[in-house]
């Protein structure tokens, strides 16, 4: 066994077979939503606040692109919800991530620590930079960067020149590491933060999915330099397309406002632009659709864990199957729930649930894998490939925490 390997023990097996045991935890899903028949999404959005009136606010008052109230309430409370100094609101999580990069001072030929296990926007976000993405493993019980394997790879693999910290088999700096709160769930930020400010390393936070999630009390997202929403219409909150970028400095969130607003100096009627910007601000007609979601988050959230409460005691003597928890010290927004299954079993379990309009979903296709990034630096990912194999997302929208929390 490789030191500082994960293990992850599911339950004893079972004397089902394959086929029972995929039609038994079709049931288990189907019970735990309350909903017999018909379709049951993975994630889709629910609308049940302000949402229309504000967009109709918009359309009426005719400000519906990129500048409006909208805009500025959506990241105040941004800010209050997540407890970050800044917030900046942008056209989708990509573009977040693609200005967080070029925020940390991620330069052309850099290398960047990043998990394979996650969306590919993270990678190609670096890409985008001109740098080169390095994968890491991820952690089975976190499903975020693995810290233990990341420590051992940084002790034995790199040096330091000059100021610069540098992979010694490539000779290329390493610029930053981006963690990703995979489904939800917190990385384990305070191992990952240690081991950042050991070897001066930047730290990103990839909290696309993770609204509504806190480490150790705190929300996750202000751990890193800066971190990174998305607002897809598959996430807790929905502005149908759009991102934020979330940071703690002043200076970099000034900086990330004025070149996502195409570096333009603001002026009555000149344009002038003093460097180079992008057009990757949220309009406004998107951000009065997410201020009214923001509005109804904490029900959202409630729902959500009620829901992930019923997949937990559902699958509690399921011999084969383990419903994941996530470590006791992070309360997860319940993005997507997720089972760990016995070898085997993923391909059968995908087939059935989708002949049955269940609409679970394998974790992403590990970074390392595409054929983009086949040839990229990689560390041993013995978890993320293991990870790819046996676990599976669930059903998990709000629609479905509604009919859990009122049918009790």
């Amino acid at each position: 066994m490789l030191i500082g390997q994960e293990t992850l023990v599911l339950s004893k097996s079972t004397s089902k077979s394959p086929s029972e045991l995929v039609k038994l935890v079709c049931e288990k899903i189907r019970l735990s939503c309350k909903l017999e028949t018909g379709e049951l999404p993975l994630h889709e959005p629910s609308f049940e606040s302000n949402e229309w009136k504000y967009v109709k606010d918009c359309i009426d008052s005719g400000w519906v692109s990129s500048v409006g109230k909208y805009v500025n309430a959506f990241e105040d409370k941004l800010c209050e919800v997540t407890g970050s100094k800044r917030a900046i609101a942008v056209s989708n999580g990509t573009s977040a991530l693609h200005m967080a990069f070029r925020l940390a001072g991620v330069l052309p030929g850099d290398e960047v620590l990043v998990p394979s296990i996650t969306f590919v926007a993270t990678a190609n976000a670096i890409s985008y930079t001109q740098a080169i993405p390095h994968f890491v493993d991820s952690s089975k019980t976190s499903l975020g960067v693995c810290p233990i394997k990341l420590k051992l790879w940084l002790e034995k693999s790199t040096k330091r020149k000059k100021d610069s910290l540098i992979n010694a088999e490539t000779g290329r700096r390493i610029a930053a590491l981006v963690v990703v709160h995979v489904l939800g769930h917190s990385a384990d930020l305070d191992a990952i933060s240690e081991i950042c400010k050991e070897y001066q390393i930047k730290l990103i936070e990839d909290a696309a999915e993770a609204l509504g999630t806190y480490y150790k009390g705190r929300h996750v997202g202000n751990d890193g330099l800066i971190s990174c929403l998305s607002f897809n219409g598959n996430k807790t909150v929905t502005t149908g397309g759009g991102g934020a970028i979330l940071t703690n400095d002043d200076t970099i969130g000034d900086i990330a406002k004025h070149i996502t607003t195409t570096a333009k100096v603001p002026h009555a009627w000149h344009f002038f632009h003093d460097q180079l910007g992008f057009n990757y601000r949220m309009p406004n007609l998107n951000a009065a659709l997410g201020l009214a979601q923001l509005e109804i988050l904490p029900e959202y959230l409630n729902r959500k864990s009620q829901l992930a409460q019923n997949y937990e005691k559902a699958f509690f003597e399921v011999d084969g199957v383990q419903f994941f928890m996530p470590p006791s010290n992070t309360k997860s927004n319940n993005w997507l729930n997720a089972l760990m299954l016995q070898d085997g079993l993923l391909e059968p379990l995908l087939d059935y649930s989708h002949k049955h309009k269940i609409f679970t979903r394998p974790l992403w296709t590990p970074m390392h894998e595409l054929p983009m990034y086949s040839l990229c630096p990689k560390q041993n990912l013995e978890n993320a490939q293991w990870l790819f194999r046996n676990l599976i997302t669930l059903p998990s929208g709000p629609k479905l925490g509604r009919a859990s929390v009122q049918n009790g």
